[in-house]
């Protein structure tokens, strides 16, 4: 299929060949037939694709600190691989689809396949969308009409909040797209409608739709007529929907409202507002977010729960449903607002209008229909590259990632490479990240079909980077195929997905050198400076002690990976990594465990104590409340008299070491490349695991362990 994306680094926007997206749980399979590209919204990120980096830096300041601290800690040299990594990530364009479904995920209720709707799909043939971003469009609404379902539900949502009551005056500042519904919806509420904008065009068609007009192009000033349309009184309230850097019209906005207006802002504009404006009249100001009530909630937006009616009346998808019964009933009319039409072919054509001078409005893109592409053509899983090598080719380990996120595209698959890895094929969900993957690092397709990994004769090895809560599925899976696998930690989230695992490892026939590896990217173990301090260890007699501090840094309690049921918590999919440092560092089995919670809310802030069978000791704080200007990860050992200190895998120094002061590299080297070769190498030569099945195992469980005392 076809889908369009952009790239952030250069702003060069095309139409590429992706495998289809796959049906999910929870999610609608829609072939597109019309989507509509927003000139406001899009322009914006074509500009910014087509900046210099300066400019770059400057729209983006809180990225801008965010760089400087990871040098602080990393090193220049990495955090510009990071930032060039995440600035050649294509971005897909594109937010108000239209077309048919074609395949329903589980648990879907009140959609049939051939439904029409409407979603926030992309730009693509086909996309796959929560139920909750979607509508059903009602037999009087053409395609057309229903792509403008997303931009009138945007204009709805900033109309709620501002409350319009029967005979108020509004003004709309700003008339593009959103603008000219949000007349027509504040018009079909019985206000008086007065619009602004500097273009003639624009005021002419919102005058059509009942508003009086100031045109700013002109030199009229909307102070005065705003006193005239008010009456002398004030307006009731403003709806900002205007694009600019300025802050000027929250200037006007503030000037002229009546005593305690409202000000509702929806579009983009500079926010240097003046007290004085609004202290003296009590005036309120909101930023209205979107679609409305659920928006970036991932249990409603991924997960489809719902809010009750009795208590959030008006969400996103009742706000779509909303604009679409009144554009059934032709209370808002949208056909006017369409100012271009272009063949999905033909998107440079339309993406050249939108980035140039040329004035438009609604950019309607059409699809080719089954009778030109049929649903079997369009929904082919896996796209051939040109890396594609003759079937049979043995030479080398094959290996197969699933999932291509920015780690595994700027670590891990880089370092398959460098291990000299064939690269059979890169699985993505939505087949952007693969594609691009694919393309970077020369793999032979790229799929959305997983599960096909697994069957594939020319694989050798299945590479995981995917969220947490799949792994112990796709670990199972390999070991049932025969397939050496390498998991990006954790090896799974629950004791009962471990103990499954370990049975696995020892069903009856499999035991011994016909037994699938196991891998888990424990790679700081590998790290250069580990090696050495494991060897200048083996010296040491006696007990040892161990102090990991990791300087973890915050992270919301919304994202992903704090999740129990998706990430397992920080503790599962991160600190892990200590836990096993020590492990290996001490060479000895873990005894007892114990761990302490700064307070009952701080899963990710604790002390974790471990001993070891030889009576070794080792502690790992994994904090969350530090400072980046402080070390990452910071490592003691005391043993014999001697202290060893590594500092961010970049600084290490021995103190009271005979023969060994000190080893520093010039950029931090965490082990992910030699973890990586080591695998590659077990593969190729038949050898045992680099990390004994054991120690991964005795591992992940202390880690799922410690998490489930935290949660009591």
């Amino acid at each position: 299929m076809k889908q369009v994306l952009q790239s952030l680094k250069s702003g060069v926007t095309e139409l590429a060949e992706l495998p289809c997206p796959q049906p999910s749980g929870g999610q609608l399979l829609i072939r597109t037939t019309r989507s509509l590209i927003s000139a406001g919204t899009e322009r914006m990120l074509v500009d910014f694709g087509k900046a210099n980096p300066l400019d770059k830096a400057r729209q983006q300041p809180d990225k801008v600190r965010m760089v400087f601290d990871k040098i602080k800690t990393d090193g220049l040299m990495p955090t510009l691989d990071t930032v060039l990594n995440k600035l050649e990530q294509p971005l897909p364009l594109g937010y108000c689809n239209v077309g048919k479904v074609l395949e329903l995920g589980s648990g879907i209720r009140g959609f049939a396949v051939g439904d029409r709707v409407a979603s926030n799909g992309k730009h693509a043939e086909v996309v796959n969308v929560p139920l909750n971003l979607s509508a059903r469009i009602p037999d009087e609404v053409t395609d057309d009409e229903a792509a403008f379902m997303v931009i009138s539900a945007i204009a709805l949502q900033g109309i709620r909040l501002v409350m319009p009551a029967l005979g108020e005056a509004v003004v709309v500042t700003g008339l593009g797209l959103i603008g000219q519904i949000a007349v027509q919806l504040l018009h079909a509420n019985g206000c008086r409608v007065l619009g602004i904008d500097f273009d003639a065009a624009r005021l002419a068609l919102a005058k059509s739709f009942g508003a009086e007009v100031v045109n700013l192009g002109a030199g009229e000033d909307p102070m005065a007529v705003a006193e005239r349309f008010s009456r002398g009184q004030g307006v009731d309230a403003v709806l900002v929907t205007a694009a600019t850097k300025s802050s000027e019209p929250m200037h006007q906005a503030a000037l002229m409202c009546r005593k305690r207006g409202r000000i509702v802002l929806v579009g983009v504009t500079g926010l240097q507002l003046s007290r004085d404006d609004f202290y003296k009249k009590e005036l309120s100001f909101q930023v209205s977010c979107s679609y409305g009530p659920g928006r970036y909630d991932t249990k409603y937006e991924e997960k489809g729960q719902d809010y009750p009616i009795g208590f959030v009346r008006w969400t996103e998808q009742r706000n779509f449903e909303a604009v679409l019964g009144m554009m059934a009933d032709g209370r808002l009319d949208v056909k006017p607002l369409i100012s271009h039409r272009f063949l999905l072919d033909e998107v440079e054509a339309a993406y050249a209008v939108v980035g140039g001078s040329e004035p438009s409005m609604g950019i309607v893109l059409e699809y080719p229909d089954p009778s030109v592409k049929s649903d079997a053509l369009v929904r082919q899983p896996t796209v051939l590259l040109s890396g594609a090598v003759a079937a049979g080719t043995r030479a080398v380990p094959s290996v197969a990632v699933i999932g291509s996120g920015n780690y595994a595209t700027a670590v891990l698959i880089p370092a398959f490479k460098a291990a000299g890895a064939r690269l059979r094929s890169v699985a993505s969900s939505s087949g952007v990240s693969g594609l691009h993957a694919g393309k970077k690092y020369g793999f032979e397709e790229t799929t959305t079909d997983t599960e096909k990994l697994f069957s594939d004769p020319e694989v050798d090895a299945v590479v995981l980077t995917t969220r947490h809560d799949t792994h112990a599925r796709f670990v199972l899976a390999a070991l049932a195929s025969g397939k050496h696998i390498f998991v990006e930690k954790p090896l799974c989230l629950t004791l009962d997905e471990l103990n499954e695992i370990e049975k696995a490892c020892l069903v009856p026939g499999s035991h011994g050198s016909a037994l699938p590896l196991v891998m888990v990217g424990f790679n700081r173990r590998f790290a250069p400076q580990v090696q050495k301090i494991n060897r200048l260890l083996a010296g040491a007699n006696g007990p040892k002690s161990f102090v990991m501090t990791v300087n973890a840094g915050l992270i919301p309690s919304d994202h992903w990976t704090q999740s129990i049921e998706v990430g397992g918590g920080r503790i599962i999919g991160e600190a892990c990594h200590f836990i096993d440092l020590l492990r290996f560092l001490s060479g000895e089995p873990i005894v007892s465990h114990s761990v302490i919670a700064m307070d009952a809310q701080s899963a990710d802030t604790v002390t974790i104590n471990l001993c070891f069978a030889d009576g070794s000791i080792g502690t790992v704080h994994y904090f969350a409340n530090g400072c980046k200007a402080f070390p990452k990860e910071r490592l003691e050992v005391f043993a014999a008299g001697r202290v060893l200190q590594l500092d961010n895998f970049r600084r290490l120094q021995g103190y009271a070491w005979p023969g060994f002061k000190k080893m520093n590299l010039w950029r931090q080297d965490k082990g992910q490349k030699a973890c990586v070769a080591a695998f590659v190498r077990a593969i190729e030569k038949g050898g045992t695991a680099p990390i004994p099945m054991e120690e991964i195992l005795e591992v992940s469980r202390v880690s799922i362990e410690v998490a489930k005392a935290l949660r009591g």
